[in-house]
């Protein structure tokens, strides 16, 4: 991170993609897992999309570490040159209604970029983490999180850290695109395959009446830079299973459209129902 931060911008990205390539060849699973989620979900395309899918996924992964170098100078002068905003509005209403927001948000384009420049750009907020496994490196990651003011909730306190911001009508961000035991979720339909998901999301928008923002940083190259997207806001229905439902095809009809800036080499499908072969 350190090399990314002392050079220029433009050979930091060349330095990361090599990082990112080194990494590829290094740890082959990573591509492994990627080609087998692609055919899993994507089957409909050829073997040499997957591939040109998978190594843009690859190349996301450049552009987070670069940006993540250069949070400390990043500030309300010239985030801009970094993302801008688009549908802010939807955010704007669901504030007024004085109940909170939650960000359903995922490992797509650059989630770390979302909630640091959100909290320069508008106000911040809280984002829900799992801690490292690396304490040093954990330490490092949580500075950089919170430097443009947001604070961070870890899951052990999952649901009454948001309970307690919501109350506040704050902002709370929380990455729903991970794979879940059989003990924590549900079986919903994700690009056509059941995927185990967790249920706490919808089961706290509904008890708080928070509304619910699918908020995503894509990364453009017209502009050559992220646009924050906000979609519609989701109220909860009360039926926490056809909530979860909701959301999570709103997160594919998304990911269908940026592919190649979706984490696919998450084990996303580990979890089968029962009777049914591992998938990986």
């Amino acid at each position: 991170m350190l090399t990314l931060a002392l050079c220029s911008r433009k050979v930091a990205e060349r330095l990361a993609g090599v990082y990112v390539r080194v990494l590829d060849l290094v740890l082959p699973r990573l591509r492994r897992v990627a080609m087998r989620n692609l055919r899993l979900a994507l089957p409909e395309l050829g073997e040499d999309e997957h591939r040109r899918i998978a190594d843009g996924s690859f190349r996301s992964i450049a552009r987070i570490l670069v940006s993540l170098s250069r949070f400390p100078e990043m500030n309300k002068e010239n985030i801009s040159e970094w993302i801008r905003y688009e549908g802010l509005e939807h955010f704007e209403e669901a504030k007024r209604r004085g109940k909170g927001v939650l960000f359903a948000t995922a490992h797509l384009g650059n989630w770390e970029l979302s909630a640091f420049a959100h909290a320069l750009m508008t106000e911040p907020m809280h984002v829900v983490v799992r801690p490292l496994d690396n304490p040093s490196i954990d330490g490092m990651v949580r500075k950089l999180r919170t430097m443009s003011g947001n604070q961070v909730i870890e899951k052990k306190d999952y649901a009454r850290g948001i309970l307690r911001a919501l109350s506040r009508n704050e902002a709370v961000g929380i990455l729903i695109d991970q794979n879940m035991s059989l003990d924590e979720g549900i079986f919903v339909p994700f690009f056509g395959v059941a995927a185990c998901v967790g249920t706490g999301f919808a089961k706290i928008a509904g008890h708080s009446g928070a509304a619910i923002i699918p908020g995503f940083a894509l990364w453009s190259d017209e502009e050559g830079r992220y646009i924050l997207k906000f979609h519609e806001p989701l109220l909860s229905s009360g039926n926490v299973e056809e909530d979860t439902r909701r959301i999570h095809a709103q997160l594919e009809s998304v990911i269908r459209g940026y592919p190649e800036q979706w984490l696919w080499m998450h084990r996303r499908w580990k979890t089968r129902p029962s009777g049914e072969p591992q998938i990986y």
